[in-house]
């Protein structure tokens, strides 16, 4: 369905149910009675993996089935190692998850699970303890962001890179090397040429949802609404379609310190358990919310960029944006453009959060954070709307 006939006063119906499910897109909408079986993901999403990854369609298909079968390990390798767990991660090259580990004892037990094990210093526990103490300092603009490094067991921060000298930058370093008391966790320091930037934009043509002359894009759909990235709008704003109409209010938004949000909707407008393809690629099912390991394949689409695909680079990050730090991100390298806000970030037919913000753009590149989905169903209290 391109956008030209999208526009038609026929085919409104139709529109009004598919765009309140995402201002995002990812791929194929095929009516589960008419399956057999369900593939991976839908043809529209595995032709953006052949594309971005360069896999054959066999490749693309096989990556995502060793994704979810990570996914599945990894909740039972973190029972298996109970409080010695201090982290994970997927390896697209060998397929394989690593979960690191502070109790050689446990090794033999979360290997039986599938996963390969690294003994490491520092628990999850103790790291996000470390974090969570940089989290209530005071950041400067030059730092980017920080988050718990589980691949080298330590905290690590990004600096952007022509404000790695200035004194505040420096004096938030020693700070926060400190924040480990006397566990004494080990702090990297990188750079990044760009601070983070929320991806909201003033009102342009296209399909997505305003809130006064802001433009953003529809995340998933929940029970009665969808949810999106807080920047957009604060609690009681209505909210207006790609048409003009009225949709709804957001009912409860956050941020900075979290960035999500959810507007129910009314007027003619109602919800179903899609992601929006834009004419790019077809619609995608939504069948979950199963979170995605570290170095899993993830997709992401809005109103301004459409469909691009990625990898998660890191979990628990606070970005430090001019607004302020927002916490427990996801950070990803995938690509955004303003106007992409809010949109969706999926992998295969699992919902993983809502755009809030990044660097770049999808002609030179760049990186982009999400909101994990669960902890906004979890902190509104709603229900993904799944087929």
């Amino acid at each position: 369905m391109t956008r030209t006939r999208r526009r038609s006063t026929s085919l409104r119906t139709v529109l009004s149910a598919l765009i309140v499910t995402g201002a995002c897109a990812t791929a194929g909408f095929v009516p589960a009675a008419t399956a057999t079986a369900q593939p991976p993901a839908s043809d529209g999403v595995l032709a953006a993996m052949q594309h971005d990854f360069g896999l054959t369609r066999d490749q693309a298909e096989a990556r995502l089935a060793t994704e979810k079968a990570a996914g599945a390990t990894e909740r039972q390798a973190r029972r298996a190692a109970g409080s010695a767990y201090a982290g994970s991660w997927f390896t697209a090259r060998d397929g394989r998850l690593t979960v690191a580990l502070t109790d050689g004892a446990k090794a033999d037990a979360v290997r039986a699970t599938g996963a390969a094990v690294r003994l490491v210093d520092r628990t999850a526990r103790q790291l996000d303890a470390a974090k969570a103490r940089i989290d209530d300092l005071k950041a400067p603009a030059g730092v980017a962001s920080w988050r718990v490094d589980w691949r080298t067991n330590s905290v690590a921060v990004d600096v952007v890179a022509n404000r790695q000298d200035d004194n505040d930058v420096n004096d938030f370093l020693a700070k926060a090397r400190r924040a480990g008391g006397a566990l004494k966790v080990d702090l990297t320091v990188g750079t990044t040429d760009h601070a983070p930037g929320t991806l909201a934009a003033g009102t342009v043509g296209g399909d997505p949802f305003y809130t006064g002359n802001v433009r953003c894009s529809i995340g998933f759909s929940v029970q009665g609404g969808f949810v999106t990235a807080g920047h957009c709008g604060g609690a009681g704003q209505g909210v207006s379609g790609w048409d003009g109409s009225y949709v709804g209010n957001i009912q409860g938004s956050s941020f900075p310190d979290n960035d999500y949000a959810w507007v129910n909707v009314g007027s003619g407008w109602w919800t179903v358990p899609v992601v929006l393809g834009w004419g790019t690629v077809s619609d995608q099912l939504v069948r979950g919310s199963a979170e995605a390991p570290i170095g899993a394949s993830i997709c992401r689409s809005g109103s301004t960029s459409h469909w691009h695909c990625g990898t998660v680079l890191a979990k628990n990050e606070t970005v430090n944006y001019s607004q302020g730090a927002v916490h427990q991100m996801t950070k990803t390298n995938v690509c955004a453009e303003p106007g992409d806000s809010g949109g969706s970030f999926i992998s295969g037919d699992q919902a993983q959060g809502v755009t809030s913000g990044g660097w770049g753009n999808c002609s030179s590149g760049g990186e982009t954070w999400y909101q994990p989905i669960n902890e906004i169903l979890s902190r509104y209290g709603l229900t993904l709307h799944t087929a």
